[in-house]
């Protein structure tokens, strides 16, 4: 079995910790609580183990990986550097403590370091998720005015990342002065805010937190991707092989970015939501479990995900394990002030470098470039080459992925 029924009257002998938080006993005024059994505590550490293991290996790789090739040194890649920092802070300064307390089945570290476990897991979960919404947000911008790296777009990714700490501590420094507060949560194992407290207090910051820490970045990420590919979509009809598979790369990407977002914090939200406004015990200690480990595991998924998914981040780390220098990337991105829009007037310019991204303007009814001498592999999304055609009341169309698949 993965639950036993244990009493209060041992709890002393415990953990003071363990029994002041959520619970029957400590709500309905019953005489026991449910906690994990052995063999549940054995797999939650195991779990627990493995989390914290990869996680911290993955976003180590990401830390090395930026420091050792200048080319990832991008402003829009400082927020996949915000991000991992954000979860190699969990699992240095917060699974450990959970993965010990799951192998003796108690919490180990008293109320101050279940107070200092609940604030430190929260701040920098939320710091995670504000992160994926403000890159995001960031990429369907740089879709919309797309511009050369330079000192200002850092100072605006600077200030993106000091938003995602400042609005985290906006909304987990609040239980440690008094509105809601953190303690034990499921079987005792971990600590985080008392989802069980019926008080209007507690029950009006959870609301807020739900609403603010989940489900608005979630509607950010869903509104800049959606964007995002239909702004893909507009000009598949340029060069409809290239265009269909970017599109499909693309929409893949996106997918798997929602559905991760959701299978890790949705059911910790839910079970929130359950345990604040159900009855007494509706939770049990294994269902509350499982949606804490699965929100411990983005950790884990999001390096993979917005990093080594990424063309740029996973050609180094090619270039780091065969011990050579990363090869440039072979796609020409293109710079449009909207990809359905023309710019007008003047000739065209010359490609421009910036941040080891090449960029070509083109501009309406005017001759194309020539093109520089590109390896072989070379494959541009548009045909720029061509003469323009004699109906000028069709636009050119320069099509920009903002960075999402390099």
């Amino acid at each position: 079995m993965l639950v036993s029924n244990v009493s209060l009257s041992g709890c002393a002998g415990v953990n003071s910790a363990l029994c002041a938080g959520a619970g029957e006993g400590h709500q309905g005024g019953g005489s026991f609580r449910i906690t994990l059994s052995p063999t549940g505590n054995l797999i939650v550490a195991v779990c627990l183990g493995f989390i914290g293991t990869f996680g911290l290996l993955n976003n180590l790789l990401v830390l090395v990986l930026f420091c050792r090739y200048k080319m990832l040194r991008s402003p829009i890649n400082l927020l996949l550097i915000n991000i991992s920092i954000s979860d190699l802070l969990v699992c240095i300064l917060g699974t450990p403590f959970s993965f010990a307390a799951s192998t003796q089945g108690r919490w180990l570290i008293g109320k101050g370091g279940c107070m200092w476990y609940g604030f430190a897991n929260s701040l920098f979960g939320i710091v995670s998720l504000i992160s994926l919404a403000v890159l995001s947000y960031e990429r369907y911008s740089t879709m919309i005015a797309p511009t050369e790296a330079d000192s200002s777009n850092y100072r605006k990714i600077s200030m993106g990342i000091v938003l995602t700490w400042v609005y985290s501590l906006v909304w987990t420094l609040p239980p440690l002065f008094g509105w809601s507060h953190y303690g034990p949560e499921g079987p005792g194992t971990t600590c985080s805010v008392d989802w069980t407290a019926k008080t209007p207090n507690n029950i009006s910051y959870i609301i807020c937190l739900f609403v603010f820490c989940l489900i608005v970045p979630f509607l950010v990420i869903v509104f800049c991707y959606g964007k995002l590919l239909y702004a893909i979509r507009q000009v598949s009809g340029i060069n409809a092989s290239m265009s269909r598979k970017r599109e499909q790369r693309v929409l893949f990407m996106v997918v798997v970015m929602v559905i991760c977002y959701l299978l890790c914090w949705l059911p910790y939200g839910i079970m929130a939501l359950l345990a604040t406004f159900g009855p007494p015990g509706l939770v049990t200690p294994e269902a509350s479990i499982i949606p804490s480990i699965l929100a411990k595991t983005s950790t884990v998924i999001n390096p993979v995900i917005y990093v080594f998914m990424n063309k740029q981040f996973y050609r180094c780390f090619q270039a780091l394990f065969h011990c050579e220098t990363p090869r440039r990337g072979s796609s020409l991105k293109s710079s449009s002030k909207l990809p359905t829009k023309a710019m007008r007037g003047g000739a065209p310019t010359g490609p421009r470098r910036s941040n080891d991204c090449l960029y070509m303007v083109a501009s309406l009814g005017q001759p194309a470039a020539t093109l520089p001498q590109l390896e072989a592999s070379f494959e541009p999304t548009i045909d720029v080459t061509k003469a323009p055609s004699s109906d000028f009341n069709k636009p050119v169309v320069v099509s920009l992925v903002a960075q999402l698949d390099d």
